[in-house]
């Protein structure tokens, strides 16, 4: 069963202090701890007042390291990249945000493979990942289709998957690369961030199906160690 903390919050503005202020208490501690910090962050609406609460917090930056939970295959400089999204907030603070994308790879699974490969080169597990959710129950990039039982499945080793969303996101309509559901149960801290009634349901109903869910969100956390922190307001 999967162990969840729910917190929910008055107005958006109660959960962008919240959610800054824990994201602030684990990288303090990482860095207390063991001198490092890893977070893999996700892109999209809902995190950016929160991205900009933390970045104006007095952290050591520069010993904090960025990764975007999965990303589309775009260039860094078209407006649907998520690396470049945290990069425009963080890398002026002095933290490492780390793109993931190759301009090379021929096609989405080999852009995964590369995308594995960098991530190789950098010391798991994060700290925190940080998760939303869609209405459709995806998760990071793990969404319905053909790809969604290697992002499932992956070997404990591989840390992100290429992924072909079936069907496409209308605001996204191209292939993606994501952690795979391993790297992400890996993390020290699992967390949600969400808003709306309709997403809120949909993950209160995978939460419950766990492993038998029909949608990606409630299969990967089915196997979470951990206790699963989840930010909510309407």
């Amino acid at each position: 069963m999967i162990e969840a903390e729910w917190w929910d919050y008055e107005d958006a503005g109660e959960l962008v202090e919240a959610v800054a202020g824990d994201v602030g208490f684990i990288i303090e501690s990482a860095l207390d701890a063991r001198g490092q910090c890893l977070l893999a962050l996700p892109g999209g609406k809902t995190p950016l007042p929160i991205y900009e609460k933390l970045a104006a917090a007095k952290l050591d930056w520069k010993r904090v390291t960025i990764i975007p939970t999965d990303e589309r295959i775009v260039a860094i400089t078209d407006p649907l990249s998520n690396a470049a999204l945290l990069a425009k907030t963080f890398l002026p603070k002095g933290a490492r945000v780390i793109p993931v994308i190759s301009d090379k790879a021929p096609d989405y699974r080999s852009a995964g493979v590369a995308a594995d490969a960098r991530l190789q080169d950098f010391p798991f597990p994060p700290d925190l990942v940080w998760l939303g959710v869609g209405a459709d129950g995806h998760t990071a990039s793990i969404f319905a289709g053909p790809d969604l039982d290697d992002a499932l499945n992956a070997p404990k080793a591989r840390r992100m998957v290429g992924v072909m969303p079936d069907p496409l996101p209308a605001e996204a309509p191209v292939p993606r690369v994501t952690l795979t559901k391993a790297a992400i149960l890996s993390a020290r801290t699992v967390m949600l961030v969400l808003t709306g009634e309709e997403k809120k349901k949909v993950l209160e109903r995978a939460i419950k199906d766990g492993a038998s869910s029909n949608v990606p969100v409630g299969r990967v956390l089915a196997d979470a160690e951990q206790a699963i922190d989840i930010h909510w307001t309407a």
